[in-house]
């Protein structure tokens, strides 16, 4: 896995003693470029405003670090597993459990302690789950099968290994290099359907950087691929993908008309950005702290995030965007600002509501034989959460009730459509070729 005692153990061990990022006096008094590295050992370039931000949100990491650990010894080392709402209508409606849950939802929108996000991703994602039902040997199993075997899969990891974050203190060594080869080689052959795919090399090395063991980074992989992203997104034709932009853009054009008209003015494809943070989960275009706040909201609460995140990327920069003049402009002011996106707040922005905090207390008051009354209301209260205990700042945009099933749905047509259209247009070329 990551290196060594010294190099990847002792570093998590370490992160309670966040180190402070001082430029020197001289970038102080001039407004230049720094470098500096993150926790997860990527160099960082920015201004001395990007290292003042980066080491407040440091700050609240470690205020953050001590809330999780406060409820870990209130609470027990694994109170977020009492958080789900069960067909038992008096364990589900206990108090506890749905403050459990409320409170959980809320402390993972502001960020997972980086000591603790290993644990709790790999329980709360359903990667556990998955991994109890093959036998314990099942990884090592898997990776002596394939030994030595060459398919396409293989031949393209080969290739895209040295080009997976370059200039990583471990990722880009021969050891890191071995490790993310083995989870993505064993994974393209548990899934042939999907296999392998230009995008999973960067997620699966942002995923055995945060895990502690390599053989858990390959099962957090496989219920990414297999139950949070939707169907076929890395398969062969992309078509989930290309449903994916699709629903982006129809997205973009009610939740953000201005900034979609100037877009469609200019002739500019929302793809040219989206199609990258949607392959690659945000891991090449945000800063890694700023892109696992977005996966702990992803691995709770699904792929929705994707879709939130890209739009208050827009949403964001609307003046900046709606004074460009050419698709050039647009890119830059995107990409200018995904690369200095330091703090997760600005897309993170925890709000709270009374509302339900009331509603739960009704449930507590009323006597048990009464609480099948209220199992449907309270339920509702419980989903929506979502919406009304603790919001996103991207629900400003009113995103989070859009039923993306039913999004996805009304897109796949036209999409499977323009790819029997694309396989037809190059058949008939070939098929003049071969005349």
């Amino acid at each position: 896995m990551y290196g060594t005692q010294s190099k990847r153990d002792l570093s998590m061990e370490l992160q309670s003693q966040i180190p402070i990022l001082r430029p020197s006096i001289h970038a102080r008094r001039a407004n230049i470029t720094v470098k500096f590295q993150d926790l997860y050992g990527f160099t960082v370039e920015g201004n001395v405003d990007d290292a003042n931000i980066l080491n407040e949100v440091r700050e609240k990491v470690r205020e953050q670090g001590k809330v999780w650990w406060g409820l870990e010894a209130s609470k027990g080392a694994n109170w977020y597993l009492q958080t789900h709402v069960t067909s038992d209508l008096k364990s589900s409606l206990k108090f506890s459990v749905l403050v459990n849950g409320i409170t959980l939802k809320k402390l993972i929108r502001k960020g997972i302690p980086p000591v603790l996000r290993p644990k709790v991703w790999f329980t709360l994602s359903g990667a556990a789950k998955k991994k109890s039902t093959v036998p314990d040997s099942y990884y090592n199993d898997l990776l002596i099968a394939v030994e030595g075997k060459v398919t396409p899969a293989t031949k393209q990891i080969d290739h895209d290994l040295p080009r997976t974050f370059p200039g990583h203190p471990w990722l880009d060594t021969p050891e890191g290099h071995a490790s993310l080869r083995r989870v993505l080689v064993g994974y393209s052959f548990r899934d042939s359907d999907v296999g392998y795919c230009q995008g999973l090399n960067y997620v699966a090395a942002l995923l055995l950087l945060v895990m502690k063991t390599e053989e858990d980074a390959f099962w957090m992989l496989a219920v990414l691929l297999e139950n949070v992203l939707v169907n076929d997104c890395y398969s062969s034709n992309l078509t989930g993908c290309h449903v994916e932009q699709r629903v982006f853009k129809d997205l973009l054009k009610k939740k953000c008309p201005s900034i979609n008209a100037h877009l469609e003015a200019l002739e500019f494809d929302v793809s040219l950005v989206a199609t990258e943070w949607f392959l690659c989960l945000f891991s090449k275009s945000l800063p890694s702290e700023t892109t696992l706040r977005v996966w702990d909201v992803l691995f709770y609460e699904g792929a929705k995030v994707l879709f939130n995140v890209a739009l208050a990327i827009f949403k964001m920069k609307e003046e900046e965007l709606l004074a460009t003049h050419h698709v050039g402009d647009v890119i830059n002011v995107i990409q200018n600002t995904t690369h200095h996106l330091f703090d997760p707040d600005d897309l993170l922005i925890i709000e709270k509501d009374e509302g339900v905090m009331w509603s739960l207390e009704r449930c507590r008051a009323r006597k048990w034989d009464s609480l099948e009354k209220e199992k449907r209301s309270c339920s509702q209260h419980i989903l929506v959460g979502d919406v009304a205990f603790d919001k996103l700042g991207f629900d400003k945009l009113g995103f989070m009730s859009t039923n993306i099933s039913k999004e996805r749905k009304k897109q796949e047509p036209a999409v499977m459509a323009e790819l029997d259209q694309r396989l037809r247009r190059l058949n008939s070329g070939n098929s003049e070729d071969s005349r």
